[in-house]
């Protein structure tokens, strides 16, 4: 077996009166893919910290194999001097290092080497980051969430690149997908230890169960010796001094593990406050178009979202996804085509900028508005205390100012404020981002069960494939594409993943297919539920349109309605007009979904 390329020994760290790191063991072999997994303010950033050598332990040792390079690449990158990304990223470089892999990285990830690193956005700045770490081509890469802020394209791009080299990974991430195709073996830091397995993160949850349940009946076992000796402290103490001075003993030992003891952190409790019941349309978008100069964001796009659709929305940055939102829920006005928006709708935002969060007001003022300390969820007053708790802050953390807090830890806050508010439409934009898995979990339940309507913004593939009943997609110039089911859907429909803004991501496929790997094929095409859904329910609503259509008919048939009773007379022409157009989109639908059955079951 080879010797490790970096090895943590008896790491021990204490921040404040809680051992944040207590005797943590990690070594990482040549070639060696691990996803290290853990709670929000477990540790995860400062172990892979004390791992780059940036952050110095209070005990423990940290072995780097002499000549072995290492790069971390840190949620939020420092661009110090450099006055452009290319050289912020040849600044990495060493001596004997290809300047040629800056630009070719830079080019690959969207970027030109000519910006200024203040002046990037934060995907823009995760990119220049990412170039700077792997352009000097590292033995071994620790990466703490590299995906966040990019969009899927890119997702896919660099795990393709880093599936390409041979440089160990130790990967944090909130991405799934991201951790099941690239993890070999699973590192879970938890309560200050690390457990690791040699399997990847497809393998975790499971295991952590089977973990934490064996770990339960452990303590109901503790639990119950220490009943029996308490029993016989109080009833059973015999002549025999010396035996008995050494049953004590063992007792008070019992009692100081069950002490001493540190539970799993509770689960967040995540409900979204509902207003009443939207009207069953709750968007209807015809023909709209926007433009920002020559360049379309928007062309001659069209939906009707009904009450429950959770509509996902995916792109590349900059393709237009927030403002195609804001043309839908009425933030902006088209170029031209409408919007109808529902009746009664009560809508709930979550910004992924957080840019409303004020960095000086503390946790307890960003929930109620610097306002006392009730906080109205869902139109009732609730303690701010309690509310926090429900999000999986502690108590002590009420005064704590925003800009200490951690990224899952804004990340939360900002659920909580966009959650008190009655909805029954949500609008969440990148609500994964900084998210643990546990409280990602919750997020698809209470979602799952939430019976408003949800539009989602999200570069998570497998969020996306949990969570949306349909996936908008850009098509280039403007062009919007709805495709039925998930993501996963939407790529069998396709036929296609979706294409970069920037260069393909070619030389990592060809090194790839170099090492003897199969070329990938497009997944054949299969009706998704919805479609299958769609086929045997739509003869039934075409009946009743029909149904419908008549029974209207039959009361404009009398010659006299108009001159007596007129509103009634409006009233059954807007609404057969209004039947005869769903009947006609509902054919056409059933149409196309009847060709593409014929179409499949003829391939």
């Amino acid at each position: 077996m080879a010797p490790p390329l970096i090895q943590l020994k008896d790491i021990r760290l204490t921040f404040g009166g809680t051992p944040l790191l207590s005797g943590v063991e990690l070594n990482v072999a040549p070639g060696e893919r691990v996803c290290l997994i853990g709670r929000n303010g477990s540790g995860k950033s400062t172990l892979l910290r004390i791992a780059a050598g940036l952050v110095e332990p209070d005990g423990g040792t940290r072995f780097v194999q002499p000549g072995a390079t290492v790069r971390y690449l840190p949620q939020e990158p420092d661009f110090g001097d450099h006055k452009t990304t290319l050289a912020y990223v040849e600044a990495g470089l060493a001596p004997g290092d290809d300047h040629h892999q800056a630009r070719y990285l830079l080019e690959q990830l969207g970027l030109t080497g000519e910006e200024s690193p203040h002046n990037l956005s934060g995907g823009e700045a995760r990119r220049a980051a990412l170039a700077c770490v792997l352009a000097p081509s590292p033995d071994i890469l620790l990466l703490d969430e590299p995906t966040n802020h990019l969009d899927l394209s890119t997702i896919e791009w660099l795990e393709q690149e880093l599936d390409s080299r041979r440089s160990a990974l130790v990967l944090i991430s909130h991405d799934r997908r991201f951790l099941t195709n690239l993890s070999r073996s699973t590192a879970w830091l938890d309560r200050g230890r690390i457990k690791q397995i040699d399997r990847g993160f497809a393998s975790f949850e499971s295991w952590r169960d089977e973990v934490l349940a064996e770990e339960e009946r452990d303590q109901h076992k503790l639990d119950r010796k220490i009943v029996d000796e308490e029993h016989w402290l109080r009833h059973g103490v015999s002549g025999r001094r010396k035996r008995n001075v050494k049953r004590l003993a063992n007792l008070h030992a019992l009692r100081d593990q069950r002490r001493n003891y540190r539970g799993t952190a509770g689960t967040a409790s995540l409900a979204a406050a509902e207003a009443e019941q939207s009207g069953k349309l709750v968007i209807e978008a015809k023909g709209i178009t926007k433009a920002y100069g020559e360049r379309k964001i928007v062309e001659n796009f069209s939906t009707r979202i009904q009450r429950g659709d959770r509509l996902g929305i995916i792109g590349p940055n900059g393709a237009g996804k927030t403002t195609l939102v804001n043309l839908l829920t009425g933030g902006a006005e088209p170029d031209s085509g409408t919007v109808r928006l529902g009746a009664n709708l009560e809508t709930a935002t979550l910004d992924q900028h957080r840019e409303s969060l004020d960095p000086k007001s503390t946790l307890a003022e960003a929930l109620t508005g610097g306002r006392g300390d009730q906080i109205m969820v869902g139109g009732k007053p609730k303690h701010v205390v309690g509310y926090m708790k429900d999000f999986l802050f502690a108590q002590e953390q009420r005064g704590t100012p925003v800009e200490v807090l951690s990224g899952g830890e804004r990340g939360r806050l900002m659920l909580a404020r966009a959650l008190a508010k009655p909805s029954n439409l949500v609008v969440l934009d990148e609500p994964t981002n900084d998210l643990d898995l546990e409280t990602l979990d919750v997020l698809e339940e209470m979602l799952g069960d939430y019976e408003g309507t949800v539009i989602l913004i999200s570069h998570d593939r497998d969020f996306l494939d949990r969570i949306v009943t349909s996936v908008i997609a850009p098509e280039g110039d403007g062009k919007w594409i709805e495709y039925a089911g998930g993501y996963s859907d939407m790529l069998s429909q396709r036929g296609a993943d979706l294409k970069r803004e920037t260069a393909k991501a070619q030389p990592a496929v060809e090194k790839k297919e170099e090492r003897g790997a199969a070329p990938s094929s497009a997944p054949k095409r299969k009706l998704s539920f919805n479609e299958k859904h769609a086929l045997e329910t739509l003869p039934k609503k075409m009946e009743t349109l029909h149904a419908d259509i008549a029974k209207l008919q039959r009361v404009l048939d009398d010659p006299n309605l108009y001159a007596k009773d007129r509103k009634k007379f409006d009233a059954a022409s807007a609404a057969i007009a209004k039947a005869h157009e769903e009947l006609s989109a509902a054919e056409e639908r059933w149409l196309e979904l009847e060709m593409l059955r014929e179409e499949i079951e003829q391939a």
